[in-house]
């Protein structure tokens, strides 16, 4: 059993430098919940808060139904990874996985066979006789998550563990982490600035911004029911197109109206909008790069717009794009579907057309920047 809860938990810093204001949640045995946001928001400052590496300045943090407010860090039965490793370089990898055990004067027969067994999960047992200086980055990496597992601990904590690394590393770490969530039962708390990272790891991700929750939920939910604007253009790589336009209800039907065009709403956000009696008005829409389709010419639903900046990523290009009025967009557009032709014509200054299925909007209030559906 590993439940963490945390009840209106602050951190303020000298009289009024607010790093974490109101957070609020609770976490499930088990369960890997993934802090992101951008760098300040007070991810880390949270994680801190949890290990008792930084006094809470009010409310409560439970481990297993315990408010360990109060306890030092050896007494709440967790474990951490740091972004940097804090490795012994003196110490023999072994003898670094080993250390915490060595504290607790583990008899000699556990601690062989804790640091063996960790050293199998994480592929490391060639190195265990090598000093941290004689490892690679991600090498090093494991042997850090293997100092932790050998703990036995209730939580496991994890400061933007793979931020050090290149993406290749990044990519291949990612997938370890996975399989080892599966190896080990305990309780994750994955602190990351990454999104890629927070989607594919978390059970549920926690998005901060400025000390606050913006929003809490499975990465399906996050991505395709943002709450608001701030998550809508963070979760999402290129982020998410956002242009003020007009919601217009007409016949029974709804539309948006950007850049001239009128693309009907369709599908379950059309029945959202009947179902809460929305009408007509003002909103700020988003639709994401990779819902956006090209079309051959002009047409009453598409966008003119001219091609800026062309990158291509292999499978996909991605088109920085700027329509009549100045506005820029992201495109995304599978490589697949274009022959060469096609491709060789949308250099900078060519026209292109796009449009954009009525099922794939999001709606946000212009002043509250609140999904008028969520």
């Amino acid at each position: 059993m590993a439940t963490v809860k945390l009840t209106n938990v602050k951190k303020v810093y000298g009289k009024d430098t607010v790093a974490v204001d109101n957070f609020n949640l609770d976490i499930a045995d088990k369960e890997f919940i993934v802090f992101v946001g951008p760098s300040g928001c007070g991810k880390s400052t949270t994680l801190r808060m949890i290990a008792g590496l930084e006094d809470i300045s009010g409310g409560t943090i439970e481990i297993d139904g315990v408010v360990v407010n109060d306890l030092q860090p050896r007494d709440r039965n967790i474990a951490m990874v740091f972004q940097n490793y804090a490795l012994y370089p003196h110490l023999t990898v072994f003898e670094n996985m080993a250390f915490s055990l060595r504290l607790k004067k583990a008899p000699q027969e556990e601690v062989y066979e804790k640091v063996v067994k960790a050293a199998e999960i994480l592929g490391i047992t060639e190195y265990l006789t090598r000093k941290p200086r004689a490892l690679s980055g991600g090498q090093r990496q494991r042997v850090a998550i293997g100092r932790a597992m050998v703990r036995d601990s209730k939580v496991f904590l994890m400061d933007e563990p793979l931020s050090n690394l290149d993406a290749k590393l990044r990519n291949q770490m990612r997938a370890e982490i996975i399989l080892l969530r599966q190896k080990i039962d305990t309780t994750f708390i994955y602190v990351t600035h990454d999104q890629t990272e927070a989607m594919t790891l978390g059970d549920r991700i926690v998005i901060m911004k400025d000390g606050f929750i913006q929003q809490v939920g499975t990465p399906t939910e996050v991505f395709d029911m943002p709450d608001n604007l701030f998550v809508a253009e963070f979760i999402g790589a290129p982020k998410m197109n956002t242009f003020k336009t007009n919601l217009v209800y007409e016949g029974g039907k709804y539309y948006v109206t950007p850049y001239g065009a009128k693309i009907e709403v369709t599908g379950s956000k059309a029945e959202a909008l009947r179902a809460k009696g929305i009408g007509s008005r003002e909103i700020i829409l988003g639709v994401r790069p990779e819902h956006f389709v090209l079309v051959s010419g002009k047409s009453s639903n598409s966008i003119p717009c001219a091609i800026r900046v062309n990158e291509m990523m292999g499978s996909e290009l991605h088109l920085h794009v700027e329509e009549a009025n100045g506005d820029r967009l992201v495109v995304r557009i599978p490589t697949i579907a274009l022959d060469d032709e096609q491709r060789k014509s949308m250099g900078y200054g060519a026209t292109i057309h796009v449009t954009f299925e009525g099922k794939v909007m999001h709606f946000f209030d212009p002043e509250t920047e609140r999904n008028i559906l969520a």
